[in-house]
């Protein structure tokens, strides 16, 4: 009987090994659907027929506009939730006053459905970019208060008591002891925050888009171009992918002591 240990390192070449030829395996298996018929292609098209759509939409230069159009609308929504969530989030897992204020509020309205605003954000901010921008802030912000007051509410007690019995102020304690206690925590919130932004760029294009990966996607819909739609939805997972990793090297690389993700 073959004993397997749990949590037990296997090593990093062999990890990425695994990975790949899990990818390998889904690829494999899409193939053989498509090309043997047994999923009709209109439902599943055929890899190669993805590849062409790729192939043909950097010829015309449709794909390079349209991912660099939602990669600025992920960017631009996810940094205002960040610039305005952490503040908020550190203060709520600071203090219970401003925890018995906000996390109520924002545990009430995190379960509400983004794709419901849209007509609400459509009136509030119009239909330009500020719609498309606010949907992502909607989705994201909430969530991140929430994640960055528990992260705050991870540093130990004995930190800040410490901080207070070496004659540290209540702003002193938050900014040299809370803070940097909890930013390799903090860094892996945001790692998981902007994978929610991408998962809401789609919802987001809906808010009258002539442009972007969301709005190829919905407009291919419409024609039952499941080449398209295929093609959208692997290259917003591979976007998705890389600034999961950009997130995972900086947290190496600025808290090296700290145990992170692969």
């Amino acid at each position: 009987m073959i004993k397997i240990k749990i949590r037990k390192d296997i090593g990093k070449k062999q990890y990425i090994l695994l990975a790949v030829v899990a990818f390998l395996v889904i690829i494999g298996v899409w193939a053989i659907a498509s090309g043997t018929g047994a999923v009709d292609e209109i439902f599943l098209p055929k890899p190669a027929k993805v590849v062409q759509y790729y192939i043909s939409s950097i010829q015309d230069g449709s794909l390079w506009e349209n991912t660099k159009i939602s990669i600025y609308r992920i960017l631009l929504g996810f940094i205002l939730a960040v610039i305005l969530g952490i503040p908020v989030g550190i203060l709520v897992g600071t203090f219970k006053k401003v925890e018995a204020v906000i996390r109520p509020l924002c545990e009430f309205i995190r379960y509400m459905p983004v794709p419901a605003f849209v007509p609400l954000i459509m009136v509030w901010v119009g239909i330009g970019e500020n719609a498309k921008i606010t949907v992502i802030f909607i989705g994201t912000f909430f969530q991140l208060v929430l994640m960055v007051a528990d992260d705050a509410m991870s540093v130990p007690d004995d930190l800040i008591n410490a901080g207070y019995t070496l004659g540290t102020t209540t702003p002193m304690t938050i900014f040299k002891i809370i803070i940097p206690a909890m930013m390799p925590r903090l860094m892996e919130t945001l790692r998981m925050m902007i994978g929610w932004a991408w998962t809401y760029l789609v919802s987001a294009e809906l808010v009258a888009a002539n442009t972007g990966l969301g709005y190829t996607i919905l407009k291919s819909q419409r024609f039952l171009s499941t080449d398209a739609i295929f093609g959208g939805i692997i290259l917003i997972g591979l976007l998705g992918l890389i600034t999961d990793r950009i997130f995972v090297f900086l947290n190496r690389k600025l808290f090296p002591w700290a145990e992170g993700g692969r």
